[in-house]
């Protein structure tokens, strides 16, 4: 293996401190980095180093060059798109039904910690992505991108770390889902979301893992009808 440069030790070392005023709060998830130019002057190296460091971040996905615009921080730093390999499943509703089965063993509980350890702060986010989903069935458009969030807001909700994190790669049941049963099962979506939300709201945690599970069990039944009934026309 090749002998690194110096400007990519240098440009090594400006990563690691772009990337601490991440997690140091500095530089909040989807906000937009100080110019080149500001960088340059405050960081005090030379242009090649301060792009070098960012396709490093990049590559990282921790920061997202946006052409034209600037660059960002991630909205979920650090985690890659698809680190579990999911685009090369090829049998969606396979993979969707094996998702439902890993999210029916999580987000119950996760939904049960929301209730215990939700701020006043988080049951807004929920009530709000929760009317949100509402506001998009009821205009006739997707929800895929509400239904995430609100599903995202209640792993915020319950302060661990770790579930936040992992959390955002199991929601892409909740893609798959809306795709594999084209957007099937509304009310049922409306009723238990708001039901879950309300028992966060009131701290209920033995109701908002009730309800979670239920709401999963929908999901999943639905996706094993629409399997069956494709298998069944092939015949």
């Amino acid at each position: 293996m090749a002998a690194r440069t110096p400007r990519m030790q240098l440009a090594d070392q400006v990563a690691e401190e772009l990337q601490n005023k991440i997690m140091n709060g500095e530089w909040k998830p989807g906000q937009k980095l100080p110019t080149e130019f500001e960088l340059l002057e405050e960081l005090n190296v030379g242009r090649g180093t301060i792009r070098e460091a960012v396709k490093i971040l990049v590559s990282r996905n921790i920061l997202v060059i946006r052409r034209g615009n600037g660059t960002y921080v991630t909205e979920h730093p650090g985690l890659m798109d698809d680190p579990l390999g999911f685009s090369f499943c090829t049998d969606k509703r396979k993979l969707a039904q094996d998702l439902c089965e890993i999210r029916l063993f999580l987000e119950p509980n996760i939904a049960s910690l929301a209730a215990e350890r939700a701020t006043e702060e988080d049951i807004a986010k929920i009530m709000s992505c929760c009317q949100a989903v509402e506001q998009a069935i009821y205009a006739g458009t997707s929800h895929r991108t509400e239904d995430i969030l609100f599903h995202e807001a209640i792993a915020a909700a319950s302060h661990n770390q770790v579930v936040a994190n992992i959390v955002p790669i199991i929601h892409q049941g909740v893609s798959l889902f809306i795709i594999v049963t084209n957007s099937s099962l509304l009310e049922m979506t409306i009723r238990t979301h708001r039901q879950i939300a309300d028992a966060i709201a009131r701290h209920d945690g033995n109701a908002a893992y009730a309800v979670m599970r239920e709401h999963l069990i929908h999901n999943r039944d639905r996706i094993t009808a629409e399997t069956d009934s494709l298998s069944a026309g092939s015949c």
